[in-house]
């Protein structure tokens, strides 16, 4: 009778590296079913390779750490769900009653419009996000004004010429939004055409408010949105280990951990 072979931590993160060069998605259950161990094994080491940057995380799974690919807003929105909730809280907490706010796409803004919800303030949004206008639009306090564009599936919103001119015929108190990834450099995006979305509300609001969970600190992704000397606060739930870029600080920028 043959033995079973023993998978040791090393080697198993190095199978899925090797799954990932040649596949464009890989689930924990199928790399558990493999190596013959835990699904909740291949979790925890899926886990780690995505805080050592080597791959992306996706529900039940895990696709390659390439720039210029990210899973969809309806896979993150199950992911790191605790994290984003507080930092939705407490950016939610930072809006007053009358302020017109931009809110652009993304998993933790999703979060956002749920606790703004709760909150029962009075606010304006603009946004570009449908997943957005979905969550708050079923709070009597929020008025909500869509923006035009192409819609992507992906993203759960839309983008493209028709966002930014319309974006253009308004100014708001506030822009909450999330991003790819903070590096040094500044703030970065997949996909570019909402990169070009998010400049456009930068321009058009008078405070800017980024939220980043502690996954997206000391990331890179395709498209560079801007630098940290445009954003005025930054609401994170961890900063502690040497991620948070040094320009941040450096700019002025004010940082909420949660």
């Amino acid at each position: 009778m043959s033995k079973q072979k023993v998978w040791r931590k090393a080697d198993r993160h190095q199978q899925i590296l090797t799954e990932l060069g040649i596949r464009p998605a890989i689930r924990a259950s199928e790399i558990a079913e493999r190596l013959n161990v835990h699904v909740q094994t291949i979790r925890r080491d899926l886990d780690e390779l995505h805080e050592l940057g080597k791959i992306n995380r996706t529900y039940g799974g895990a696709f390659p750490a390439t720039m210029g690919f990210e899973a969809s807003v309806a896979e993150r929105d199950l992911l790191l769900v605790e994290e984003r909730g507080r930092i939705a809280e407490h950016a939610a907490a930072m809006i007053e009653p009358g302020d017109v706010v931009m809110v652009d796409v993304g998993a933790t803004t999703a979060h956002f419009a749920r606790h703004l919800a709760a909150r029962g303030c009075e606010a304006r949004i603009i946004t570009n996000s449908w997943n957005f206008a979905t969550i708050a639009g079923a709070s009597p306090n929020l008025r909500l004004i869509l923006c035009p564009g192409e819609y992507s599936h992906s993203q759960g919103g839309v983008s493209g010429p028709e966002t930014t001119e319309f974006l253009s015929n308004f100014h708001a108190d506030k822009f909450v939004f999330s991003a790819g990834g903070i590096a040094d450099g500044g703030v970065y995006e997949v996909d570019p055409d909402f990169a070009w979305v998010k400049r456009a509300m930068i321009s058009n609001s008078r405070q800017r408010i980024l939220l980043c969970d502690h996954q997206k600190l000391g990331r890179s992704a395709m498209t560079r949105v801007c630098g940290f000397d445009v954003v005025d606060d930054l609401v994170t739930d961890g900063s502690g280990d040497g991620s948070l870029p040094d320009e941040v600080r450096h700019a002025g920028v004010k940082v909420h951990v949660v």
